[in-house]
């Protein structure tokens, strides 16, 4: 039982044939993820993971991913080398559909992380920025401040649907981020997804690998520490852990130390992140096709996050 695409015993024996991976043993869906149909896969070769991009993820932007995972393989960050064809090409076809093969990776994520997985998982992801350095790809951030406005314009009626008064919030927000938004940060290559299911640990806590690099892009560096101080430094109450915040950094600047410009603007850039979730979860509430495994995340978290940014951090 796949997420959104349905894969059949017969399809999935004639697209292995496209492959050096042998007979498969063992298939079946991962509920987690709301992009793309994933799968773990067991053949007579070893353990992968079978994806087929679905939704947001365009085609064109494929070879951008599937390089960068190469590209941060061949540097020795722990990330998900793609797998060729006979013919040496890392993306394929199934179901009328973009799909690639992807090494499987040990290691487990974990739902409500320690001040001790933020430092870890800190440091995981100033590595990653550091590997990424010099990567030739290029992909602008196409949900980025800068989309915002007109993304949300699309939306505004299921905001309000949501929690009356909801829309003029957000309209406020849009017009102080555009004011407020750092420029001229150090940038890169980017996760920009950077979330407590996309990064696997060791049995004895130590950062393992990073997973799910389809939103990657070239943006600032210090936006992905605010995709990131989101995503593990609230309590399900939606109270911000400073303690874990500054583990986070801690962490962080282990490998890369952060400027006085990104320290100064990390603030700003996590309400911005808060409010970039908030909109594509807004957008996926309604639109997740009637049985898929995964159920769409509750907007109103981020919401309550963009609460508290609205009163502003203070991290250092």
């Amino acid at each position: 039982m796949a997420v959104y695409t349905d894969i059949t015993d017969e399809e999935l024996e004639a697209f292995l044939r496209g492959y050096d991976l042998g007979a498969p043993l063992a298939f079946k869906g991962i509920a987690e993820g709301t992009e793309n149909s994933n799968f773990l896969l067991e053949t007579e070769k070893g353990r992968y993971i079978l994806t087929v991009y679905e939704r947001r993820v365009k085609a064109e932007d494929l070879p951008y991913f599937l390089n960068l995972l190469t590209w941060l393989a061949d540097r020795g960050y722990p990330s998900a080398r793609p797998i060729p064809t006979r013919q040496g090409a890392t993306l394929s076809t199934l179901r009328g559909k973009a799909a690639a093969i992807v090494e499987f990776l040990p290691g487990l994520s974990v739902r409500r992380p320690t001040a001790a997985h933020c430092r870890e998982a800190g440091e995981g992801l100033a590595w990653l920025h550091l590997a990424g350095e010099g990567y030739p790809g290029r992909r602008a951030n196409d949900l980025g401040q800068a989309s915002w406005s007109p993304f949300f314009a699309k939306h505004r009626k299921a905001a309000d649907d949501l929690k009356p008064g909801l829309a003029a919030t957000i309209d406020n927000d849009l017009a102080q981020l555009a004011l407020m938004w750092p420029r001229n940060l150090p940038a890169g290559t980017i996760h920009a997804d950077y979330f407590p299911d996309n990064v696997f640990f060791k049995p004895d806590g130590r950062f393992a690998a990073t997973i799910d690099f389809y939103f990657a892009c070239e943006d600032a560096y210090a936006y992905d520490v605010a995709v990131m101080l989101n995503a593990w430094c609230f309590e399900p109450d939606g109270s911000f852990n400073i303690t874990a915040a500054k583990a986070l950094l801690n962490g962080y600047e282990r490998r890369r130390p952060l400027s006085p410009a990104e320290k100064e603007a990390l603030p700003i850039l996590a309400r911005g992140a808060a409010l970039r979730f908030f909109l594509t979860r807004l957008a996926d509430w309604g639109a997740t096709p009637a049985g898929a495994l995964v159920k769409p995340k509750d907007p109103l978290e981020y919401e309550r996050k963009l609460a508290v940014h609205r009163e502003g951090l203070v991290l250092f």
